[in-house]
């Protein structure tokens, strides 16, 4: 089944140039991604190569100003792309959301020096990763224990970074680490900042890569930084201005996920779909049971609406409104539908759901991780229920 054009969405298209865009995405990701996809995760071998393909064609660069080398798109049209790509393969989806997520920082609270360092950022030979957790705190991001220490025209960084995406295969690594203050305590969130650290920087390195149950394709591992030296003229933003910037970074980001999860669910619906209407038992295609076509019916209500909300979010993120209560919504809804729509689509395809032969299995293994990353769902909720009984602080660390 690998390899297979699949049905076109019908997307959001305010005009011809966005329609272009969706149909240069959608030839690459029929093209170039599925005919790779189902060997690159057995093997476990890292999309290097694609994400070259895809940012030469400017997909590493479209919610960004033209002015910093970006395509200038609106949220809604780059988050159609992401979930596009990701329908076809989620460790590149999820990839380009991850490199998005990595230039914010720099995009948002970068000095016009430092901004023009991202053009080469965008440009598509370049890959980020972005460094926030710690084995220590995940859910807790403020809890970090990170150090950077100033040290004449340097910081000197030190600390261990955990579940980092494309790990040891970035270029540049956006780092958050404690410039002042203890990790417990009131006021501990005010005490960390953001770095820009180029990959080649002495004492940084990778750990071994995780072993996932899936999205294996994608490199998962801790970074290490051992008194990295890093130029005082990397940090972004003022000392202490790094936690509000990472929560920023991560409403965006969170959309990015709503967005890969919209596409693993389309793409768990797309192989239900078309195994209901081949396979016959009973002299019919299983299609025509009434139990199955219903059960394809909430697949696909679950599909759109998801769509929906994360597409109404951007939106807000587009017209400059508040949208970080809505982005949790979005992700939240979406990482939970694509895990159901995967679960049934695995129940449709009876024992070929279990094999790897069939794309219905490594689709719910994919959908489990969009629980979990970017804040888990339990977090989300938290996110969504302070936003309707109190205002939002800078310390509250359980929306990271």
């Amino acid at each position: 089944m690998t390899g297979e054009r699949v049905p076109r969405i019908e997307r959001d298209c305010p005009d011809e140039e966005t329609r272009a865009l969706f149909d240069l995405t959608a030839e690459l990701a029929d093209e170039v991604l599925r005919p790779r996809v189902d060997a690159a995760e057995r093997d476990g071998s890292f999309p290097r190569e694609e994400f070259r393909i895809l940012g030469r064609a400017g997909l590493l660069a479209l919610p960004y100003p033209e002015r910093l080398g970006g395509g200038g798109q609106p949220y809604q049209s780059y988050l159609q792309v992401v979930e596009e790509l990701s329908r076809a393969w989620l460790a590149v989806g999820l990839g380009v959301s991850v490199h998005t997520l990595t230039c914010f920082p720099l995009a948002t609270a970068g000095t016009a020096e430092q901004q023009g360092w991202l053009p080469e950022m965008l440009g598509g030979e370049m890959l980020g990763a972005y460094c926030l957790s710690e084995p220590a705190s995940g859910s807790d991001a403020a809890a970090m224990r990170a150090t950077a220490v100033a040290d004449g025209p340097e910081y000197v960084l030190d600390g261990v970074k955990a579940w980092i995406s494309h790990a040891g295969q970035a270029d540049f690594y956006t780092v958050f680490a404690r410039t002042s203050g203890d990790h417990e305590g009131p006021g501990r969130a005010r005490g960390i900042s953001c770095l820009h650290v180029p990959a080649q920087t002495p004492g940084v390195s990778a750990a071994p890569a995780e072993h996932k149950m899936g999205m294996r394709a994608s490199v998962t591992a801790q970074m290490v930084f051992d008194g990295a030296r890093v130029p005082a003229d990397h940090l972004i933003g003022g000392e202490g201005d790094g936690f509000p910037l990472a929560l920023a970074a991560l409403d965006a980001g969170r959309l990015g996920i709503a967005a890969c999860a919209t596409g693993v669910a389309q793409a768990a619906l797309d192989a239900a779909v078309g195994w209901a209407r081949e396979r016959r038992q009973f002299g019919r295609p299983i299609a025509d049971f009434q139990g199955l076509s219903f059960m394809l019916a909430d697949m696909a209500t679950a599909v759109e609406a998801a769509r929906a909300l994360y597409l109404s979010a951007a939106r807000r993120k587009d017209q400059g409104l508040p949208y970080g209560p809505q982005a949790a919504m979005a992700k939240l809804f979406a990482s939970d539908a694509a895990m159901r729509v995967t679960t049934d689509a695995v129940q449709v395809l009876g024992g070929y759901g279990y094999v790897e032969d069939f794309p219905a299995a490594r689709l719910m293994r994919e959908a489990k991780v969009l629980q979990i990353v970017e804040g888990t769902n339990q977090i989300q909720r938290v996110v969504i229920g302070r936003s309707l009984t109190r205002p939002a602080r800078a310390d509250d660390s359980p929306r990271a």
